[in-house]
């Protein structure tokens, strides 16, 4: 079983996490990719790109490359078709890894930065719609502890003079 949106890595681009929709009405998924460059490696296709992991920021940026399996046209929630590249990624989700074709196109104004269409996880897992990251969230870092545990303390002092 999974959520609507979940946590999951993509090992062969070097994207440690990305925040997904899980999408049953999207056939297929869709990576947030800018600076899309093709270009030819041993007589094949291949693309260069950068992915912003991270849902509105573009301060942390993975440089990536793959083979183009294909141009794929894909039309979009409001109606419009483009011609996308077409990747072949491992995909990593709670704790299961396998191949999954990505299209990439600048996802700048989605909300998030990667779309899993139901092909993704077809025959794989049940989608739960009022969930949300059945892999659960990854731990923050130091400076939120910090916030909160000064945000505590704060109210701690704030009863005391009370």
């Amino acid at each position: 079983m999974i959520g609507w949106r979940e946590w999951v890595s993509l090992p062969d681009l070097g994207i440690r996490r990305i925040k997904a929709k899980v999408d049953t009405g999207a056939r297929s998924s869709s990576l947030h990719a800018v600076r899309v460059q093709e270009f030819e490696r041993d007589s094949a296709q291949w693309v260069r790109f950068e992915v912003h992991p991270v849902q509105r920021n573009s301060d942390k940026t993975v440089q990536a490359e793959a083979p183009v399996l294909e141009y794929r046209s894909v039309r979009s929630s409001s109606g419009r078709a483009t011609l996308r590249p077409v990747i072949v990624t491992h995909i990593e989700l709670l704790g299961f890894t396998w191949p999954v074709e990505l299209t990439l196109a600048n996802r700048d104004e989605m909300g998030f930065r990667m779309l899993l269409g139901r092909q993704a996880f077809r025959k794989r897992f049940l989608v739960d719609g009022g969930k949300s990251y059945y892999g659960g969230k990854p731990k923050r870092g130091r400076a939120r502890r910090r916030k909160a545990g000064d945000r505590s303390s704060r109210d701690t002092q704030k009863k005391e003079s009370l």
